[in-house]
């Protein structure tokens, strides 16, 4: 029997093989699928001096994926603004797991947002990975198992503040300005952990601010007036550069003590005045840029040609540069232990596998772990005082002596 090619079926089969060769080279160029991260970030709004962090972990990822990605999977950072506002914050949440259906959410930052969508992740089984916020509930695997930490807890870093005080400054009379929230109020208990019973004196006044008010200028001038040689200022970094300028100009010339999340050379402290912020004293977990010792560390200087190359804009000075760099390397770290399995249940187990794991930023002595009961990665930190260029770190690491 012979075949006949009719110029139909012969257009039909060059049809059918077009289509194949496209589908083919769609298949290709696609390659494997991305891993696909959500993240909400205060690219607007209060807390906008923390947008550098989805910035500069948006250009880590880029560096991972020139190299090849995760096994050959490209990390997808969906990074979207929230304005630092909660609603915002479930809004954008829901977005990005039911619409454009993440596998998880990494880094999303601020403990109001976080709290916003914190039962909501947890209900849909979705990780909730390493917060960009130090609040001590993320640290609750039973109630929260899809939830974990990332900063070195608040209330840890209260009672540092607060053990340091009753050692070297134990008549001290103490002032604290915080933050009205859950993140303010953290910092505050651990400090009230260890200044407790007959110590509890020790604190003469209180003021709080909301992240609405425009300055926190009456709140200093009120906590000056009380008489306190010490104050302990628990604010963001808008607040926390006015703080430390009004503080200055006054003439009030406190033991200040300016927490972790607001002690950036570069978005706090050089708009507040170098010469204003000269003997602040504060926690620190990973390395400072602007401090020389570690001019030459092989590890900085790493870090410094990746934001040369992926993140010209980043501002070297500035904290939050580092920081953002060592949580995507902890992020990508949980991705290759993942293997080939990126599904939301394996990404939880390996988030809680974390074993020893030292990104070469963290200051010598420090360490990430993690397990299926304790979903706080960072516990240590040590005492930094500003000398006037940079940070210079004294004492010894030390960690947390109460409970979670």
């Amino acid at each position: 029997m012979v075949t006949v090619n009719t110029p139909r079926r012969s257009l039909l089969r060059a049809s059918v093989a077009l289509a194949c060769a496209s589908l083919a080279g769609g298949a290709m160029a696609q390659g494997k699928p991305d891993i696909k991260l959500g993240q909400t970030m205060p690219y607007s709004g209060p807390a906008s001096a923390y947008a550098t962090i989805g910035k500069v972990e948006q250009a880590y990822f880029k560096k991972i994926n020139d190299e090849g990605g995760i096994n050959g999977h490209k990390i997808n950072l969906i990074s979207v603004d929230d304005g630092y506002s909660p609603p915002k914050a479930v809004e954008q949440a829901r977005k990005l797991v039911e619409q454009d259906e993440v596998l998880a959410m990494f880094q999303p930052l601020g403990t109001p947002s976080n709290s916003a969508i914190h039962k909501y992740l947890n209900a849909k089984k979705v990780p909730q990975l390493f917060v960009a916020t130090g609040a001590s509930k993320w640290d609750d695997p039973k109630n929260f198992p899809w939830t974990f930490g990332f900063n070195l807890s608040y209330q840890t870093e209260g009672e540092i503040y607060a053990r340091y005080l009753l050692k070297n400054k134990p008549n001290a009379k103490i002032a604290i300005l915080y933050q009205n929230d859950d993140y303010g109020k953290d910092v505050l208990a651990g400090v009230k952990r260890v200044l407790s019973g007959d110590k509890a004196k020790m604190i003469i006044a209180e003021q709080t601010y909301e992240v609405t008010d425009p300055t926190v200028d009456s709140q200093i001038l009120t906590l000056k007036a009380s008489g306190a040689d010490t104050l302990i200022d628990i604010t963001t970094p808008k607040f926390a550069a006015q703080a430390v300028r009004k503080v200055y100009d006054s003439g009030w010339r406190p033991l200040h003590f300016l927490n972790n999340v607001g002690a950036s050379v570069g978005s706090v402290l050089t708009p507040a005045g170098l010469d204003k912020s000269v003997d602040l004293v504060t926690v620190q977990y990973y390395k400072d840029a602007t401090d020389p010792q570690w001019k030459d560390d092989p590890a900085m200087l790493e870090w410094r040609a990746f934001m040369a190359r992926y993140y010209r804009e980043g501002n070297v000075s500035d904290a939050s540069n580092v920081y953002g760099y060592i949580a995507a390397q902890l992020m990508v770290q949980v991705l290759k232990q993942c293997g080939n399995d990126f599904s939301r249940e394996n990404i939880r187990k390996q988030a809680e596998s974390i074993k020893n794991f030292r990104p070469p930023l963290l200051l010598p002595g420090i360490t990430l772990n993690t397990s299926a009961t304790d979903h706080a990665p960072v516990k240590q930190g040590q005492l930094s005082k500003f000398n006037g260029t940079q940070w210079v770190l004294f004492g010894e690491v030390l960690g947390a002596t109460g409970g979670k």
